[in-house]
């Protein structure tokens, strides 16, 4: 789950950086605009994703010594 939820923050992360640089939204483009439901769904998609993520912040991470 947790890799699964870092791979769509990551996809997210692109698609705001294309928007900000180059005014090209990748998801609306691949999947019909920003109103089509397989839009909506990626974005939702990633929001929860980003909300799980908040849960990797506090987690303790395993030290390899």
């Amino acid at each position: 789950m947790d890799k699964f939820s870092l791979v769509l923050v990551i996809i997210g992360a692109i698609n705001w950086g294309l928007i900000s640089l180059f005014q090209f939204d990748f998801i609306a483009a691949i999947f019909g605009g920003q109103t089509a439901i397989f839009s909506r769904l990626v974005y939702g998609l990633v929001g929860l994703a980003g909300l799980y993520c908040i849960t990797l912040l506090f987690n303790e991470r395993e030290r390899v010594d």
